[in-house]
């Protein structure tokens, strides 16, 4: 794994939307699950989690699409309509990675939902969870991730 250069920069596929993070990612993780199967037209969803304090959008507006959950936002170019981030909690901003300019950096720490995995599909992620960790999972996987991430 690469590092990430900072400050990142970011935007949809159209370049409505544009973004910065301005710090180091907390986790990378692979969702598996049938809604990011189905909202990213792939195997999964590729994310990278950051403090939300360091993701900045600097250009354009997104809206809300996928599930109407307020819990759960994931957002939306609304000309292009790429799936740019999600936010699930007030502390976490979840990018997808694939939206950053430079991407050999990302590679997933975790895949999630592996129960609904396709046959074929292999991240080579270090942990792997049938559905989603819990929080206290979580805390120990940000842990172990900056750890990994500070020997890359």
């Amino acid at each position: 794994m690469t590092a990430l250069a900072l400050p990142a920069l970011g935007h949809c596929r159209c370049g409505a939307i544009e973004f910065r993070v301005s710090a180091p990612p907390l986790l990378t993780m692979a969702c598996h699950c049938r809604g990011c199967q189905r909202m990213s037209a792939s195997a999964f969803s590729l994310s990278a989690a950051f403090p939300a304090p360091a993701f900045e959008l600097t250009r354009g507006e997104p809206v809300i699409g996928g599930l109407r959950n307020p819990e759960l936002r994931h957002y939306f170019c609304p000309a292009c309509m790429s799936w740019l981030y999600t936010r699930f909690l007030p502390t976490f901003v979840n990018v997808r990675a694939t939206m950053l300019d430079e991407t050999a950096w990302c590679a997933p720490y975790v895949e999630t939902w592996t129960r609904a995995r396709l046959p074929w599909a292999q991240t080579g992620a270090a942990h792997h969870f049938d559905e989603f960790p819990t929080m206290d999972e979580f805390q120990s996987l940000i842990g172990a991730f900056q750890r990994d991430w500070a020997r890359a």
